[in-house]
């Protein structure tokens, strides 16, 4: 409920004993919410990284009586690291957001100490498992594993599949609805681009009559295997947000030049406080290259559209959805597109995503190309 003297839309800790010992456990949400998604829908919503007002709530929950302090944070892994730096008093930030499957805690010392930092993935394919050895008030110790989970192995709570079926029964057979087949692995993965994402920008493209296609860069969706069925039940899997309007504008080639190095600074600043997570935009009939590590405006290079230089003084038609801006409510929705297009394919087969040709990280051993 909303505290009118602090401004606090939720309470900002709680305070739960576990195994005899209290446990201050701190929440922070993700704090570009009103930049990554649109701001007329959270117009009286405010959010930040806030160190100070964090250090607040660190020191308040320690003055009332916890002896660790956890914080739950959807911050991404590198704000995550450092803001850890830079708080003290925190024992373990459990982070969300950029989908980071950590093998082991991070260690960041700060002026109090040490902070782990913590990242399990997304979509429950980990469990973290953390341990620690509380003695005089601190922690001394601590064990940590970070466990696959195999869904399929796992017999599936009774209770919750009867709600699950009484929920999905009015729209099961629309859900079902087979739109095309798959001979092809669909994923939607990657820092850059994967095959599903490749199917929806050329959806785009196709259905829109576009030159150029951009597709958010998040990676939620189950992946499909050769031979699976692609229902209207998976594609909304891979589309279903709330601002799903498909736009077709006109840009010139320097504007979208501009565009993409702004969203690669999004991504690759050096800074953490100025990267809001998430993936490089998809990029579908547009080529190019990308260096992370270059100063912004300078990442992108060799922007090419059917063999050609892009022309920045030419005018391209470029289609999208997602946008933050609002849209008129006559656009059609991005998962109609893509039903169209794989209607009219009835099967997808050799599926190669538009992968840009990453620059200065020959030494990056998380880099496949």
């Amino acid at each position: 409920a909303y505290d009118e003297d602090s401004g606090q839309v939720f309470k900002p800790y709680t305070i739960r004993e576990m195994n005899g010992i209290a446990v201050g456990i701190v929440g922070q949400a993700f704090p570009y919410t009103t930049l990554a998604n649109p701001r007329y829908m959270l117009e009286d919503w405010s959010f930040g990284i806030r160190d100070e007002q964090c250090q607040e709530m660190v020191d308040a929950v320690r003055t009332d009586g916890a002896q660790v302090v956890v914080l739950l944070s959807h911050n991404g892994m590198d704000v995550d690291l450092k803001l850890a730096s830079r708080v003290s008093g925190i024992d373990v930030i459990l982070g969300g957001h950029t989908h980071d499957g950590m093998p082991k805690p991070s260690l960041i010392n700060n002026a109090g100490g040490k902070t782990l930092v913590v990242n399990s993935g997304s979509n429950a394919k980990f469990l973290s498992v953390m341990d620690l050895d509380v003695r005089d008030g601190r922690v001394a110790d601590y064990q940590y594993r970070l466990l696959p989970i195999f869904a399929n192995l796992l017999p599936p709570d009774p209770q919750m599949t009867s709600l699950i079926e009484t929920v999905r029964e009015p729209f099961k057979q629309q859900l079902e609805t087979e739109l095309a087949t798959t001979e092809t692995t669909l994923y939607r993965r990657g820092n850059f681009i994967g095959s599903f994402d490749q199917v929806i920008v050329d959806a785009l493209m196709e259905v829109r009559g576009a030159d150029i296609a951009f597709s958010p860069g998040f990676r939620w969706g189950t992946s499909l295997l050769p031979g699976d069925p692609i229902t209207v039940e998976r594609l909304m899997d891979q589309t279903g947000i709330t601002y799903p309007k498909s736009t077709l504008n006109e840009m010139t080639g320097e504007m979208i030049k501009l565009v993409l190095e702004d969203i690669a600074d999004n991504l690759f600043n050096p800074d953490p406080y100025y990267q809001m997570g998430g993936d490089m935009v998809r990029v579908g009939g547009l080529r190019y290259a990308i260096d992370p590590g270059a100063p912004i405006g300078e990442r992108l290079s060799d922007l090419e559209l059917n063999g050609k230089p892009l022309d920045p003084g030419r005018t391209y038609k470029v289609a999208g959805w997602a946008s933050v801006n609002p849209q008129p409510d006559e656009l059609p929705d991005i998962w109609d597109v893509v039903a169209e297009y794989l209607r009219d394919r009835k099967v997808i087969r050799d599926v190669t995503p538009n992968m840009p040709r990453v620059k200065g990280i020959g030494s990056n051993p998380g880099f496949v190309a």
